[in-house]
């Protein structure tokens, strides 16, 4: 993924390995758009979606609401950053977390839902709410990283060409090698997704620079739902591990094009917000999900309560606290002050999920 830090880089997105890293916009509350205007409704039709449904949206007109350390999850605006570069790099890796933290919980909260568990998914889909609507939009205001709308098209066309031309046919002829063909089908599926998303955003971004050129802004196709049942992971090992590589980035370009989305809205530019709202819904229902599936991202809702409480409590005990110690020694106040908050958070969530998972009759295994 190196090639990718070195493309997004002068977007403003750099996505390295597993542990992929945002470093370019700042996912305000506006994120959640892109779920309101075309997520996948909750209740018993939410059960084969691995997407968000309406109520995850709300942006920073809706009022918002208080998340577990009671802040509101408007947003508000954009924060003008000045942490420290290493404060801001704890902050990258944070919100590229909880990205994927919302979208595996929503994929989780589906599986519960099939297993006639309400309170497990209702839990599952209160957590991914916090960690996008709070955690993640907080951190992103600290990081004070934002675009025009013109910015934001260049970003978008620099990562779905890297993604169309390099990143998802090499995923592709690798997954061919190994013989996993389903796999090499879906990569390559993608990367024509991509293309087309990078054409759609450069004939945006004509429309925007050159309005006499008679260039349309257009809205993009609308996602489809695609479940994620629970299940193994269907690929060779290196297959499976670029799966898990692109679906953080596909969490990732969820967020960032709701970002993009609310920026262009609140420009006047509906059209445009639409465009970036259909490729959001895209990269969560149709790209994450199928990559979930192949990869056996889902487990039985006892299994999935086992990793989201292990998951939970590393970070609530050594991530979170980490990033707080190096941003207090940083002399970054508020943003020590944010993970110390998420850090308790995480710990009432990592406990949440035990007391569900006792609630079902239960244990984890001894390792988990």
């Amino acid at each position: 993924m190196g090639e990718r830090v070195r493309v997004w880089r002068t977007a403003g997105i750099a996505v390295l390995g597993a542990t992929a890293l945002l470093t370019g916009a700042a996912i305000e509350a506006a994120a959640l758009s892109a779920g309101a205007a075309t997520g996948t409704a909750a209740g018993a039709a939410g059960c084969a979606a691995a997407g968000g449904g309406p109520e995850d949206g709300g942006g920073p007109g809706d009022g918002g609401e208080r998340g577990d350390s009671g802040e509101r999850g408007d947003g508000g605006g954009l924060g003008a950053g000045g942490v420290s570069a290493p404060t801001r790099a704890d902050l990258m890796k944070a919100i590229q977390g909880e990205a994927f933290a919302y979208a595996k919980y929503r994929a989780y909260a589906a599986q519960a839902c099939r297993e006639n568990l309400p309170d497990v998914q209702a839990l599952y889909e209160r957590v991914a709410r916090v960690e996008l609507r709070e955690h993640l939009t907080g951190q992103a205001r600290l990081a004070g990283l934002a675009g025009d709308d013109a910015a934001n098209l260049r970003a978008a066309i620099s990562g779905a060409s890297y993604e169309a031309k390099t990143m998802y046919p090499g995923f592709a002829a690798q997954a061919r090698a190994a013989g996993d063909r389903d796999a090499a089908r879906l990569f390559s599926e993608i990367a024509g997704d991509e293309a087309g998303h990078r054409a759609r955003s450069a004939r945006a971004l004509r429309a925007l620079e050159h309005p006499s050129s008679g260039a349309s802004v257009p809205v993009g196709p609308a996602a489809r739902s695609v479940s994620v049942p629970e299940g193994s992971p269907q690929v060779s090992s290196r297959t499976l591990e670029n799966l898990r590589t692109a679906m953080r980035g596909e969490a990732l370009a969820h967020a960032r094009y709701g970002l993009y989305a609310e920026h262009a809205r609140a420009n006047g530019r509906p059209r445009l917000a639409m465009l970036f709202e259909h490729a959001a819904q895209v990269e969560l229902t149709e790209h994450f999900a199928e990559e979930a599936r192949l990869a056996g991202l889902v487990r039985s809702t006892a299994a999935n309560l086992c990793e989201s409480a292990a998951g939970e409590t590393r970070e609530g005990t050594d991530t979170y606290p980490g990033y707080a110690r190096r941003a207090a020694a940083a002399g970054d106040r508020a943003a020590a002050e944010r993970f110390s908050e998420i850090t308790r958070d995480k710990l009432r969530h990592a406990q949440e999920f035990k007391d569900a998972l006792s609630g079902l009759g239960a244990n984890c295994p001894p390792d988990g």
